[in-house]
């Protein structure tokens, strides 16, 4: 872990060294306040396009018609009184910026984007049509990146489609100096490994931080592990808008979602369900169908090398072709965090079932998620809802300084999960304030061993 951190603690000067230093004013190719958005975006891009630093400086409301791409060696920054609005004069967007590789999975290195204010202004599009990366959602979306830098970074209203900002399938990020607010989450990573995410201020009604592994398969594009990060400096409000889910109830999200998935190979006859992955010749494949709960069975197996194929009914996406059978949440630190907003749980390290995603397939073989810190973790509710909830496998968990008035640390079953292993959970000068009959380890899982040890 100490590895780890040193190798966290020079990413951002191996971003600054790694960008080349040469600068050009956006202005200079027609970008400024008060534009068309489509020639707004179109200008901005060929700015982008020459690499090395590109600066907005002048302060205003600068309107952007389309996606803007960003490819290696770039760095973007932003002055104060800058801001850039989605707008849709000219028909519906789905991302602000992407980077250039994303379209062919093929990697983009030294990326920085500095003093962002995003501005949604109701342009909240999931549709997929414009990149063709299914699950890749965020207004600003990085999927096959390295060295990737995000910092000052505000956006106030955000929608219940898009997230704020989307990265998956990346090595060494940093995101810093962030204030986000609205209905959906915050930021949404998929895997990728060595990572941090600092200074923030979140006010989101879905998850303020999800740390998705497993996801449904419009929600992230590929599957993995997260790996080697720490989450610090955070404080999570409530919002001023409530999100609403499905059956008309709010939805709670949590601070941090931690979220497994195990699946299997391809197997004549399988039942599936939207979002259930399965490995079939050296691919991945994913059922893309409506959300209404619907078990198909699959006779047919999916050998199509890109895009879509509908087969028995069943239409199937090859998501990925660097096969792995299990993804999950390793080696993260999360400290001096402030809870102030009720959630389902502050930290949810769970697999999902429901008609969205069940993310462990009957009979798979999963792995347990480890080395988990919370360290001075302040929850300033007293809802009495879990400070962590798990439902997966989980191995070494540290809670170390923590403030959890009456709110537990809760293990409980799934009917389709058998062996969940042992938890060695470590309790280290924690705080609780809760009635004399408060039990703050609840285990709920019939021959589930924890091994406590306090200090």
């Amino acid at each position: 872990m100490r590895n780890v951190l040193l190798s966290i603690v020079m990413l951002a000067a191996n971003i600054a060294v790694s960008v080349n230093l040469r600068a050009v004013e956006a202005e200079s190719f027609g970008f400024a306040a008060g534009n068309d958005p489509t020639a707004n975006a179109e200008a901005l891009q060929k700015a982008v396009d020459c690499g090395g630093i590109i600066t907005v400086s002048k302060p205003g409301i600068y309107d952007v018609g389309r996606t803007v791409y960003i490819g290696s060696d770039t760095s973007l920054s932003f002055g104060k009184g800058v801001f850039v609005r989605k707008n849709v004069k000219n028909g519906e967007f789905e991302y602000v910026f992407l980077n250039k590789g994303a379209l062919t999975r093929t990697y983009d290195k030294s990326i920085s984007i500095d003093g962002l204010n995003l501005i949604v202004n109701n342009v909240d599009f999931r549709d997929f049509s414009e990149s063709g990366i299914l699950g890749l959602v965020g207004q600003v979306s990085f999927f096959y990146v390295k060295d990737l830098r995000i910092t000052r970074f505000r956006c106030e209203d955000l929608r219940a489609a898009q997230f704020g900002i989307q990265v998956c399938t990346f090595e060494d990020l940093l995101i810093d100096d962030v204030i986000i607010r609205g209905k959906k989450d915050g930021i949404h990573l998929g895997r990728g490994k060595r990572f941090k995410i600092s200074n923030g201020t979140f006010a989101n009604g879905d998850d303020a931080i999800a740390l998705n592994a497993h996801d449904y398969d419009i929600s992230n594009p590929e599957l993995g592990w997260i790996e080697d990060g720490v989450i610090e400096n955070i404080s999570d409000l409530e919002p001023s808008e409530i999100l609403i889910g499905d059956n008309g109830k709010p939805i709670l999200g949590y601070f941090c979602r931690i979220l497994a998935g195990s699946w299997t190979d391809w197997k004549e006859g399988m039942k599936v369900q939207k979002s259930d992955t399965v490995v079939s010749e050296g691919r991945m494949y994913r059922v893309q169908m409506p959300a209404d709960g619907k078990v198909f069975v699959s006779k047919t197996r999916p050998t199509h090398k890109s895009g879509c194929a509908i087969l028995d009914g069943i239409k199937w996406n090859m998501a990925q072709t660097d096969v792995r059978y299990n993804a999950g949440v390793s080696n993260v630190i999360f400290k001096d965090i402030f809870l102030r907003k009720v959630r389902g749980a502050s930290f949810s390290i769970h697999f999902d079932i429901g008609s969205y995603s069940r993310s462990f397939y009957p009979g798979a073989k999963y792995v347990e998620q480890e080395n988990l810190t919370f360290q001075n973790v302040h929850v300033l509710n007293d809802a009495g809802k879990p400070f962590i909830y798990t439902t997966t496998p989980v191995g070494n968990v540290l809670v170390l300084g923590c403030f959890l008035k009456n709110n537990p640390i809760l293990f409980r079953a799934r009917p389709d999960v058998v062996d969940y292993g042992k938890t060695t959970l470590r309790l280290i000068g924690c705080s609780i304030d809760a009635p004399k009959d408060f039990k703050l380890i609840q285990n709920e899982i019939k021959g589930k061993v924890v091994e406590l040890v306090e200090k």
